[in-house]
């Protein structure tokens, strides 16, 4: 096999993802990423004030977790190549272009043509190639499939690769450290490598529940069907949670350790970034507040007595829609 291949098939190999896989992680990115702070506080429920702890994802290197994914999928491959090809609507994009940059490797990012100029701007940051091609997800990452193979460049996926989500899982072990007992801990998911890198990292130990757009219920309808499946995608939060079907390795650590999957509308998202702003001055993204999201509108109705971890996973949006 070429080296040209071998880059490319490395990158395909499913596996699941362990805990063991995300603590190997966390070994790696020491000094690459921020451990991001933890804020415990109340918000405004359906009944009132309820305690929450608010993990400040939205504040790591670059505007997003998907940072962690990157660095670590780059520092973990054998493969001997100095570029990199992954397509992207927008954070995956500028993750990766920033830990190529770190790392002294050139990016390319093929985006569809709905990707945000806000996040198009910031690779370009990071001195990365940016190619228009398609009009959803699925066709930018055919296209750069094809990149990758032509360039025998390294393919890095946005959430279906087993680095990327023991990477994002980090997240995790930073909560067991950060936060006392074992709260519920609320995702917002989109291809699903979050929510299935905390769920691998915490296991069975917490309960990790995914929230998801209504319009773009990727883990809910797989969970559902027992299989990824593809779904319509219409939300406000597509340029984040845009993707139209679950990861396989998503799917898997979510049957195997029981990660619920809730919905919440795309007015309930925009009230809790506005929310968000409003009361703390904090901003997100309005995939950052979805997980906020399902507790506000009651989608997630906490026990007595808990006090649940709401990850704001990303900051990457224009502040001029606040």
């Amino acid at each position: 096999m070429s080296e040209r291949s071998t880059a490319v098939v490395e990158n395909r190999h499913a596996r699941r993802v362990y805990r063991s896989d995300v603590r190997a992680a966390r070994r790696r990115l020491a000094g690459q990423v921020r451990k991001t702070p933890v804020f415990h506080t109340s918000i405004i429920g359906p009944n009132g004030p309820v305690p929450v702890t608010l993990k400040l994802e939205y504040l790591q290197h670059g505007g997003t977790f998907k940072v962690r994914g990157s660095f670590n999928a780059l520092l973990e491959s054998s493969a001997q190549v100095d570029h990199v090809v992954i397509a992207s609507g927008g954070n995956a994009g500028i993750a990766a272009a920033l830990a190529a940059a770190r790392l002294s490797k050139t990016c390319t990012v093929v985006v569809p043509e709905s990707a945000p100029h806000t996040k198009v701007a910031a690779m370009w940051s990071y001195g990365a190639e940016v190619l228009w091609h398609g009009t959803t997800y699925a066709e930018a990452y055919k296209y750069a499939t094809e990149l990758a193979e032509e360039r025998a460049a390294l393919q890095l996926h946005a959430y279906d690769l087993p680095a990327v989500v023991a990477g994002a899982g980090v997240v995790g072990l930073e909560l067991e450290e950060q936060v006392r007992g074992r709260p519920p801990v609320l995702v917002a998911v989109g291809g699903g490598g979050l929510v299935a890198g905390i769920a691998a990292a915490l296991g069975r130990r917490q309960q990790v529940v995914g929230v998801e757009p209504e319009g773009i219920p990727t883990l809910n309808a797989a969970l559902q069907a027992d299989r990824p499946v593809d779904v319509n995608v219409r939300s406000i939060a597509a340029d984040s949670l845009g993707a139209n079907r679950i990861g396989d390795i998503a799917l898997d650590v979510a049957r195997r350790y029981e990660v619920r999957s809730l919905l919440v509308t795309d007015d309930a998202i925009s009230t809790a970034r506005e929310y968000l702003w409003r009361e703390f001055r904090v901003v997100v993204e309005l995939a950052g507040a979805t997980a906020l999201a399902a507790v506000q509108s009651g989608a997630y109705v906490p026990a007595e007595g808990e006090r649940p971890v709401i990850v704001l996973c990303g900051a990457n949006t224009d502040l001029a829609v606040l």
